[in-house]
């Protein structure tokens, strides 16, 4: 390829270079809109974050709002268009030697500096900000036996102090993907920002003689209270706060049967702490909460708690604020998992996202009648080839801005003309609008190929498509190595750009890369995914090889060089293929499930696990099972910090391979496999220059077995 057409894609050092949009808010009246940036520090070792401001008219560019070594993320707006947003970088009023943990700062709409205006020893995190008051809420981890903060930093230092790091279970789980639960615990906080308007900022007065520091208020920093108290119940939670502050709504976990959670709903007095129910359903788990403009509803999704029968089916519900009538399911009949919603201003329907077909289009629910009636209209809003997040709807109900990201490109900002969708027909019979896309601070990368749709029908009949990442150059007379990739989940889709999992990085190399969706994928109807439920060795396997069967059909394929990869279920399929055919030269498998009676037990989640796999469809599924059948060079790759697939499973795989296989050690210790490990990674490779060494192992490792060459590996290995 010649000098001016590379590409980000075609350099690992200018790839993860690239810089990365993230979240996106807007303000109260929908004049400002904020987004996060992440971009590599100097030593090009870790990735830092910054916000900006983007215009809503999309003709000013971009402009930076914040900037430090720590960063800044979480932004909200408060009622007044001032903007919050959490951030571990040095107090300047603060004390010295304060640890860094994420404060809550406040950037003046007005102007001027960016200061401090919440604190908790663990840190906060979660800002919600009421849009017509001045409340404010906060997350916290707290130490359970702690009765405020003050007393939580004085835990916390004999902790530090004495080098202790043991935590006492009383209950499951005990860890979550990446993180260690406990000793601390999740608290919501809450706090008035009324009491800080127009205050100065001042150092903290020096403590009394014989005071305990921290047992003087800072008057610069709002005074929070407690709404939720010591308990396990906001792990993970989403939390809503409504337009007045008089009520947070949240998600709130109990156990079940089986050391087992379900999430419940609860709204919680903002004034009092007092708390009532609001969800509790014993067959499903309730989350993402919205609370309506006028507060008088609460929107929320539900997911049935699956059996090794039954696959889980999510829908929205919908329930009084103040608990006066049962929930109802709306739109039941609509074959799509919803997203979190977003109410419309006027609070007469709600906007989601849902997977559907490779794409994740915003669809437009219309309540026909009165609240909450169970006349409800689905239509969907969006045309573009892509999914949507962070939908904001403008005061007039008129516009949406939204990211929206796909294969095509990365995370943009974008708007979404609402009235004009509204204003094509009758409810029902709208057509869809394309979204108008905003000057962006990060310009989407040029892409080494181009992006096309494959599909074919299983054995069953039932329809299987997947997107095809194609180098500009293959055709008949030069068609390209296929790359099978298989996505996680395996509830989920490939519709989305992904940093981690990029498919143009393979490309630039001169692969085709096939990103299909089997059995399982969500965006196909209910029915897809009940097809390969507790049966992941039958639909999923047979949907992925008829889908291969029909990329390698085309011209533009070498179907004599081919290779298979995927992480978490994409690396249990990468397994199950590995034992199951010999028809590709490789095999890449990342964060992996090999031993589903061993996993089962030891994953961050177990009670999820045991609701679809009994022991007998474990055993029934489970690779390693097919060890001995394994003839393909396989490359696997865990890290040790993986909570969802402990390193048990690389670990047993990768001695197994070397034992068992038909492919094994031979008896001087020489070996075609290959186990990349990352002590200090966990179910992602997220430090820029470890995935760096993960793209350059797996490319050299393909290119050795699939293209015949020898490529260096890279000198950072030793």
């Amino acid at each position: 390829m010649s000098e001016t057409a590379q590409t980000p894609f075609h350099d690992l050092d200018h790839y993860v270079a690239v810089p990365r949009l993230t979240g996106l808010t807007a303000g109260p009246d929908g004049s400002r809109l904020v987004v996060t940036v992440q971009t590599l520090d100097g030593e090009r070792t870790a990735y830092r974050t910054a916000l900006w401001e983007v215009d809503p008219a999309g003709e000013a560019p971009a402009r930076r709002l914040t900037r430090s070594a720590k960063g800044e993320s979480s932004a909200t707006f408060t009622r007044s268009g001032d903007l919050l947003f959490t951030s571990a970088r040095p107090d300047p009023d603060g004390k010295d030697g304060d640890d860094p943990v994420p404060a809550l700062w406040l950037l003046p709409a007005r102007g001027g500096e960016a200061h401090v205006v919440a604190t908790a020893p663990g840190g906060v995190s979660g800002p919600l900000a009421a849009r017509a008051a001045d409340v404010v809420s906060v997350a916290a981890q707290v130490l359970p036996s702690a009765k405020d903060l003050t007393q939580d930093a004085t835990l916390r230092t004999a902790r530090k102090d004495q080098k202790v790091s043991a935590v006492l279970h009383a209950g499951y789980p005990v860890r979550y993907w990446d993180q260690d639960l406990g000793p601390d615990q999740v608290r919501r906080l809450t706090g008035d920002l009324t009491a800080l308007a127009d205050q100065p900022a001042s150092p903290l007065p020096a403590p009394a003689d014989g005071e305990r520091p921290g047992a003087t208020p800072d008057p610069r920093l709002l005074d929070l209270r407690d709404l939720t108290g010591p308990g396990r119940q906001l792990d993970e939670h989403t939390a809503d706060l409504s337009a007045d502050g008089a009520t947070l709504v949240t998600t709130w976990a109990v156990p079940d049967a089986g050391a087992a959670r379900r999430g419940t709903v609860v709204a919680v007095d903002t004034a009092t702490g007092d708390r009532r129910i609001l969800v509790d359903d014993p067959d499903a788990d309730a989350g993402a909460p919205r609370i309506s403009p006028d507060g008088a509803w609460v929107a929320y999704l539900t997911e049935s708690i699956s059996t090794p029968e039954q696959a889980p089916v999510t829908r929205l519900g919908l329930v009084p604020t103040d608990g006066s009538a049962d929930p109802v399911v709306l739109a039941d009949d609509w074959d799509r998992w919803p997203g979190r919603p977003t109410w419309l201003p006027d609070g007469s329907g709600l906007l989601v996202q849902a997977d559907d077909d490779g794409r994740g289009p915003v669809f437009l629910l219309t309540f026909a009648g009165e609240l909450p009636g169970s006349d409800v209209v689905v239509e969907r809003v969006t045309s573009d080839d892509a999914v949507f997040s962070d939908l904001s709807v403008t005061p007039d109900g008129a516009t949406v801005f939204a990211l929206r990201s796909s294969y095509a490109a990365p995370a943009e900002p974008v708007r979404i003309d609402l009235g004009a969708f509204v204003a094509s027909g009758a409810a029902g019979e709208r057509t869809p609008v394309a979204a108008t896309l905003l000057r962006s601070p990060v310009p989407a990368p040029a892409l080494p190929g181009t992006l096309t749709e494959v599909e074919t029908t299983a054995a069953d009949g039932a329809r299987v498509r997947a997107w095809l990442a194609l180098p500009p150059d293959a055709g008949p007379d030069a068609p390209a190595p296929l790359l099978l990739w298989i996505h996680g989940g395996p509830l989920g889709s490939w519709n989305a750009w992904s940093w981690r999992w990029n498919p143009w990085l393979m490309v630039a190399q001169g692969y085709a890369v096939l990103l299909p969706d089997p059995a399982l994928s969500t965006g196909y109807g209910q029915e897809f995914v009940q097809r390969g439920w507790g049966a992941w060795g039958r639909a999923p396997f047979t949907d992925l090889m008829a889908i291969t069967d029909a990329a390698e059909a085309l011209p533009e394929i070498d179907g004599t060089r081919t290779a298979a990869m995927g992480g978490s279920f994409g690396g249990y399929m990468a397994n199950w293929v590995a034992g199951h055919t010999d028809r590709f030269q490789a095999v890449v498998t990342h964060a992996s499930l090999w031993a589903l009676d061993q996993f089962g037990p030891t994953t961050d989640a177990g009670y999820y696990w045991a609701r679809e796999m009994t022991p007998e469809r474990a055993l029934e599924n489970s690779p390693h099972l097919s060890v001995g059948e394994i003839r393909t060079p396989m490359l696997v790759i865990h890290g040790d910090k993986d909570y969802r697939v402990p390193v048990g499973e690389g670990l047993r795989l990768w001695f197994e391979l070397l034992t068992k296989s038909g492919l094994p050690a031979s008896d001087d210790g020489e070996t075609a496999h290959r186990f990349l490990y990352f002590p200090d990674e966990n179910h992602w490779v997220l430090s820029p220059q470890n995935a760096k060494v993960w793209y350059q192992v797996v490319s050299a490792f393909l290119a050795e077995r699939v293209l015949g060459e020898t490529p260096e590996l890279p000198a950072t290995l030793g």
